[in-house]
């Protein structure tokens, strides 16, 4: 078995371990501050959290935004906004603390297990909606590659696609568990730009907003490249480039109607009626 292949196996082998030994509440200690009242909880050994939606359906699942990154200080005060529209149709938002994985292996194993646990102890939607805003895009784009059959959809605020752009290998490989060397030679079998082909197959459409003067994450290496791939593939994606902005905490990025009429667009459906689509 290959080095690769066994890094595989073994990323597989933890999600399984990480959903049985899941923790469903915090002792007390765990404190995080959110742009709205949520509850604040452990998965798998990391921070959670979920901010409710004001009234949900009796015996029906709850939909819900899957937003990332969910570092120290993250999600903040500028996604109050898009957060309160999101809460006052009935969608919940919920994020995962996986570190700076950058969309590795065992970062997708512990989305994995805080997938599990959502879905089959807490009653929510099985298919919800990736929100990546910058790196957050890694690891959110990766995993919906990965599982394109429990995604209603994908939407990034300057989201970070291409590995290659950022971190880069050198800094993204000790977080694979390799070499920069070796993680370059792999590269396409772990960066997200390369593995859009699930996800037009199965018809899962996307969106981002990002500027045309964005140094950080460079618009051309990361959503122009997805969005000519996706539309290459046959895939749905609307793209959206204010001009002069760049990687920055411009109101419009945060209080942008088009990203949340796409996520109402998305979550307003069952999830029969999402398969039915597709």
């Amino acid at each position: 078995m290959s080095s690769v292949r066994q890094r595989s196996f073994v990323a597989c082998v933890a999600a399984l371990w990480l959903v049985a030994s899941t923790v469903l509440q915090a002792d007390g200690a765990i404190q995080k501050t959110l742009p709205l009242p949520g509850e604040v909880f452990v998965v798998a050994g990391r921070t959670a959290f979920v901010i409710l939606p004001e009234n949900s359906v009796e015996n029906h699942p709850i939909p819900w935004v899957w937003y990332a990154p969910t570092l120290q200080g993250l999600p903040g005060d500028a996604e109050k906004w898009m957060f309160r529209r999101f809460t006052e149709v009935g969608i919940a938002i919920a994020g995962l603390d996986v570190g700076e994985s950058y969309g590795s292996p065992d970062g997708q194993a512990l989305y994995t297990a805080f997938y599990e646990y959502l879905t089959t102890r807490r009653g929510f939607a099985t298919k919800p909606v990736l929100l990546g805003r910058s790196r957050g895009g890694l690891l959110t784009l990766s995993w919906a590659a990965e599982n394109a059959d429990k995604v209603a959809g994908f939407a990034g605020i300057y989201p970070v696609s291409n590995l290659a752009s950022y971190p880069g290998t050198v800094k993204a490989s000790s977080a694979y568990n390799m070499t920069a060397e070796e993680l370059a030679t792999h590269l396409a079998e772990y960066n997200p730009i390369d593995k859009l082909a699930a996800l037009a197959e199965a018809d899962v459409p996307l969106f981002a907003i990002h500027g045309d003067a964005d140094t950080v994450v460079p618009l051309e290496a990361n959503s122009e490249e997805m969005y000519r791939r996706y539309l290459a593939l046959s895939g749905r994606m609307q793209l959206i480039v204010p001009p002069d902005q760049g990687h920055n905490m411009w109101q419009g990025f945060f209080q942008s109607r088009e990203l949340v009429d796409f996520v109402f667009s998305r979550l307003e459906k069952s999830d029969q009626e999402l398969a039915n689509d597709r």
